[in-house]
Formats: C-alpha cells, sequence, structure tokens
C-alpha cells in the first residue's frame, strides 16, 4: 500500500478528527465562562477547572487515581511477567493446568468477584485503604497470558547461551526476557493502567472515605451539584472530565510507538 497516497492521508486524519472530536469538545466546553455558554459565545476562562481542584476536592482524587493505577500496574506488569515467563519456559507438574486456569479467568465476570473480594477484605480489615483498592487488581490473566505468548516467540538459544555463562533464571528474565519484550511490556502496561484508571464498581464499594476516593467517583458526584433548578453545572463537569481523561492521553503518547508495535510483532508470533 503506497503511504504516500494524499486520498489515504486525508482519510486518516478525517477518522482521527472524528474520534477526537468528543474530547476536543469537552475541553472546549470546560473553558468557557457560564455567561458564554449559554449565550452561544466563546469566552475563555480557567475557573472551571480551579473549581474543581479547589472546591471539590479534585487535585485530591487526581493524587489517589495515579497511586491506585500506578501502583496497580506495576505490580500486576511484575507478576503477570515473572508467570509468563515461568509458563513459556519451564516444564513443571500441572504448569498446563495452570495455565488453563490463568486463561479460564478470563471468562470470568470481575463483577462475580465483587462479593467475595469485598468480605475477604473486611475480615481483614483493609477497606478503606490504598491496599484494599490495589490487592484485588493486580492478578491479571490476560496480561500473562499475552506475554506468555510474546516469550515463546523469542528463542531459547538466548536463554541457554546465558545458563551457560552461569546465569540464573533471575538474571536471564531481567536481562534477556524483559528488555526483548519490552514493546509487549508497554502494551500492557498501558492496558492494566487504563483498565485501573477507569474503575469505578470497586472503588464505590470498597471505600467510604472522600479522602480516598477515585476521579471516577468524583467525577460521578459532580452529577449532583446544580446551580439551577434542574440544571447541571456542564461546564464544571466538562472541567472535571478533561482532568481525567488527561493523564490516559499523556500516557498514550508516550508509549505508542511500544503499544503499536507489541500488538503488531504479539500477532505475527
Amino acid at each position: 500500500m503506497n503511504r504516500d497516497n494524499p486520498f489515504l492521508s486525508a482519510a486518516a486524519l478525517l477518522a482521527g478528527l472524528l474520534f477526537l472530536f468528543p474530547v476536543l469538545y469537552s475541553i472546549w466546553i470546560s473553558l468557557q465562562t457560564v455567561d458564554a455558554y449559554y449565550a452561544g459565545k466563546a469566552s475563555f476562562t480557567l475557573d472551571n477547572y480551579l473549581r474543581a481542584v479547589t472546591e471539590f476536592n479534585f487535585g485530591r482524587y487526581l493524587l489517589n487515581s495515579l497511586l491506585v493505577s500506578g501502583f496497580v500496574t506495576l505490580l500486576g506488569i511484575s507478576l503477570a511477567t515473572m508467570a509468563a515467563f515461568a509458563f513459556a519456559r519451564f516444564t513443571f507438574p500441572g504448569g498446563n493446568f495452570l495455565f488453563g486456569a490463568t486463561v479460564a479467568t478470563l471468562m470470568i465476570p470481575s463483577h462475580i468477584s465483587l462479593i467475595p473480594n469485598y468480605l475477604t477484605l473486611a475480615k481483614v480489615g483493609l477497606l478503606d485503604t490504598y491496599a484494599g483498592l490495589i490487592l484485588p487488581a493486580v492478578s491479571n490473566g490476560f496480561a500473562a497470558f499475552f506475554l506468555r505468548q510474546y516469550i515463546r516467540g523469542i528463542p531459547r538459544s538466548l536463554d541457554e547461551a546465558a545458563y551457560m555463562d552461569g546465569a540464573t533464571p533471575l538474571k536471564v528474565l531481567w536481562r534477556i526476557i524483559v528488555p526483548l519484550s519490552r514493546p509487549a511490556i508497554a502494551s500492557m502496561a498501558l492496558y492494566v493502567f487504563m483498565t485501573e484508571w477507569n474503575s469505578y464498581i470497586w472503588p464505590l464499594v470498597a471505600v467510604g472515605r472522600e479522602d480516598l476516593f477515585t476521579l471516577q467517583i468524583g467525577l460521578a458526584r459532580l452529577y449532583r451539584i446544580n446551580p439551577g433548578e434542574g440544571l447541571i453545572d456542564w461546564l464544571l463537569v466538562m472541567a472535571a472530565s478533561t482532568v481525567t481523561i488527561l493523564p490516559v492521553l499523556l500516557g498514550f503518547l508516550l508509549v505508542e510507538r511500544h503499544l503499536v508495535r507489541g500488538i503488531t510483532l504479539g500477532a505475527v508470533k
């Protein structure tokens, strides 16, 4: 396919703008003043963002979401990478069964584990804590499955050469598998981060303290803020929504090259 085709480039640009239109429109609305918004005019201000951060505690919600999503991504990808390495490189009793059980978790709706997780954390006293938000989301069967398939495509001769030089399995994982699997790991890291960032049900159930609320819970609460009879403060809601989506967009831009490469190579292998 000719990449210099102007019609294909124009079609791709149009499709990109079409998908970005809701984001751009929300940013546009979030920057409007109240008078300009209801009069259909254009007058820009940052007051809506300042209100969201100061009056409605969105600065704290943003910090909570970053902490929870960051730790879930770090711990989840670390666990998934080690599990994928074990499934891809070692043969041990029950290995096929354990891998099948890991894949089978993909068919279980997350809401089924909601009550068991709640009761378990209640018994050990981890409700209303960061640990209660993080631990149930650390295990990710899809990340382990995806990384296992990717690692299987890496030549075993590299492992064998390292073992002959006296390397341990942990060194092989850290110095050979992880660098070569960087595109796949980056792809899964973004996937795990986005999944946890957009999580709403579990944070709503697991915490009742306002200082532990995440952005999704805070955003839902804004719909209760009415500037008048039967009205919703859409300027404030759009400002809060922009605060919610910008970290995800930034994360995508940072790993976009690895993301495309990881998905493509994973599909080929």
